[in-house]
This record gives structure tokens, sequence and C-alpha cells, in this order.
């Protein structure tokens, strides 16, 4: 059986590579308002959406910013805006929202925020050409504990009039899943073992939530590396939820994230790779073989833009007279 599966997939790339290869140019909509309401702030209730240019019923990945609660932004350095145009341009949306900041607001002002920023998304996202029904959730850092804890506890898309089902996979990169009790976290989270519990996606981890790629470092900072990433994986396998983990060789807390913006960059492909597999598998009874032309549509894109970043390197180099090393 498992010689009919490679042979089909083998196939399948053999195809993809005689097909049109150009990717997407990227439109981006900046500033948009997700929350209107007497307490929303102008800043703060923003998000910005990237699109790949002309496509429709695409998949959309809403990605939450790092910055340990306390600070950062839907576009910190610039960041946000590199990896966005990564995945837009191979026919994947990307929606990066605000959220208010500790000390001024505390859990759940954060996560509260991040729903009503996804609600806005799955409500409107079809007027950018995105797909509601393929909506994936992800961030880095406080923005990784942020949309496991979306993805996990249900309370939040409730009060949004969502379920779980809304998210059709989550991809926390770097994430915080268990606050430690220690008081350094008490001024975003509250006074308290149960509060910093009730903060923790671990202890929702039930076989409702949507499936997991888990992303961390190996040289990733302390309550975001191997040891705590590898419990809430876990945690979610114990309750029946699809999950997988990865830990990714040479790379530090800054490094998952700086990286990402690259095509070939491991945590890139892991992320493309598990966001196409999931929205095809999700799509097959529905859909069947349109479903595998999309996905061989994605292949076909990221396989030439790939050669031709390559090719590109090779004659600069070779114009330069200078050894071209592996990718890295």
């Amino acid at each position: 059986m498992k010689h009919f599966v490679w042979a089909g997939l083998v196939g399948l790339i053999v195809a993809c590579t005689s097909r049109a290869s150009e990717t997407f140019s990227v439109q981006v909509f900046r500033n948009v308002t997700y929350f209107d309401g007497p307490d929303a702030d102008p800043v703060r209730h923003k998000l910005d959406i990237h699109v790949p240019k002309g496509a429709k019923n695409f998949p959309v990945l809403f990605f939450v910013h790092g910055g340990g609660w306390v600070k950062g932004h839907k576009d910190h350095l610039g960041v946000y805006t590199r990896l966005a145009q990564t995945f837009a341009r191979h026919g994947i949306g990307m929606v990066c929202p605000n959220y208010r900041l500790s000390p001024k607001f505390k859990h759940p002002d954060h996560i509260q925020d991040v729903a009503r920023a996804f609600a806005w998304t799955h409500k409107n996202i079809q007027r950018y050409g995105g797909d509601r029904n393929s909506l994936f959730v992800g961030g880095h850092s406080a923005g990784g504990h942020l949309s496991a804890l979306l993805a996990t506890d249900a309370a939040y898309l409730k009060a949004e009039g969502l379920a779980l089902d809304s998210i059709c996979g989550a991809i926390p990169v770097s994430g915080v899943f268990i606050i430690p009790d220690q008081q350094i976290f008490d001024p975003i989270f509250g006074k308290g073992r149960e509060k910093h519990a009730l903060a923790s996606p671990i202890t929702h981890a039930n076989g409702a939530a949507p499936p997991f790629l888990i992303l961390c470092g190996e040289n990733d900072l302390p309550t975001c590396d191997r040891p705590y990433a590898e419990k809430f994986h876990s945690a979610l396998c114990a309750k029946d939820c699809s999950a997988v983990f990865y830990e990714i060789p040479k790379r530090n807390h800054l490094t998952m994230l700086w990286n990402a913006a690259s095509d070939t960059d491991a945590v890139t492909q892991l992320m493309l790779g598990f966001i196409m597999s999931r929205r095809t598998l999700d799509r097959l009874a529905e859909d069947g073989p349109a479903a595998l032309d999309d996905f061989g549509d994605y292949l076909a894109r990221y396989i030439g833009h790939v050669a031709e970043q390559r090719d590109e390197k090779k004659n600069l180099f070779d114009k330069l007279k200078l050894p071209l090393g592996k990718d890295k």
C-alpha cells in the first residue's frame, strides 16, 4: 500500500512541475477596524490584511504578534509584513491583528481582543477573497499563547457567536502553553496559581480543538522551549486532538520568526505544508478532484518559485565567482 501512496505523491509532484509556476503579487489592506464599541482603542483594535492579489477562495492564516503581552505591533519591525508576503505569494492570505497590552490591561482583555478580531475575520474575509471555512490561527511567543488559547478554550469564541470548529488548524510558534506560578506574570494574568492556570492553554486541551502544529526552537526561551511544548502536545494527544510537534535545530526565540520570511526556511515549509494539507483533507469529501488540483497548483507555485530563487542565486554567485553554498 505504501508503494501506491508514494507513487501517487511522486506523480503529483512531477505533474506539478509542468504547470504554470508564477506566484501571486500581494495586496495589503492596513489598519482595518475590527472593533468600534464604546471602549474601542484607535490603535490596538486594528488589523492588517495581506492577500494574494486576484485569487479567490484562498485559505487564511490569522497570525497574532508577540511581545510578552506588554509590547509589540501587528507589523513590528516589518517582520509580520515579510512573513505575510511569503504566505500570500503562495496563495495563502494572512490577517495580523493588534490587541490591548499590559500593564494597562490584564487577562482576559488580550484574548478577548484576539477573539473579536478573529470573529471579524470570519465574518468579513470573503469580501477580500478569502475562504471563511479555511481559517487557521497562529502566532509567535505571546501570540503563540493567545492563538493556542483561542483554539482550546471555547469560551472566547462562544462570546463572539463562534465555536472551535470555525478554526481549521492552529500553529503556535514558540508559544507559552503553561503560565508559570511566578510573580513576574501577576501584572499580566493576575495573582494566584488558579488565575495562571486558567490562562494556560494546556488547562483547556480537549478533543474538540482543531489540529495543532506546535513549533519551537532548539535554543528557545524558557517556558517556550521543548519541555513545555512537549507537555502541551501530550495533553492534546491525550484528549484525542490531532497534534504534531517539531523542535527546529539551531534556532532561538527570535530566529524562529525572523527566518520564517524565507520560502525555504524549515518553519515556513512546515507551516505552508500544514495549512495546505489540512485544507485539502477538509475539502476532499466535498470537492474531490478539485481539492487535489488546488494542492497541485500550490506545489507548482512553491517548487517553481524556489527553483527560480536558486537559479538567480547561482547566476549572481557565478558573476561574482563565488562558490554556491547550501541553503540554510
